[in-house]
């Protein structure tokens, strides 16, 4: 599966912005979608995840409340939403596909897109 990220940019403490990750291919290749973010010098970590079929989520304890995570299954679209926004959520988000089963995950990443907050 293919995945570009779109709807990064710069954005003032405070504001608002949307990510999209849409995926080509067939959907029976993952069964969990998710958004990670690395920041310069810190390990990439997993921000929100999706079940692709029953839409249950999780977040990370640092975006609870401002982010929302959603799926639209018949664009194979996957968004972020994200309100509130911190300096410290400036990084390079990526999107991640992946099939999930018993021991084993295989992912697929796209390239990232840069959100930059400033104070």
């Amino acid at each position: 599966v293919q995945l570009v990220e779109s709807g990064g940019g710069l954005v003032q403490a405070g504001g608002s912005l949307r990510l999209s990750c849409a995926a080509s291919g067939s959907t029976f290749s993952f069964n969990s979608m998710g958004w990670y973010r690395q920041a310069p010098g810190k390990q990439r970590e997993l921000v929100a995840a999706i079940t692709w079929g029953d839409g249950s989520t999780n977040y990370a304890d640092s975006v609870k409340g401002r982010f929302t995570i959603s799926r639209d299954s018949a664009k194979k679209t996957m968004y972020l939403q994200m309100n509130s926004l911190k300096p410290e959520d400036t990084a390079v988000y990526f999107c991640n596909a992946a099939w999930v089963g018993p021991g084993i995950r295989v992912n697929s990443w796209g390239r990232g897109t840069q959100v930059t907050v400033s104070s």
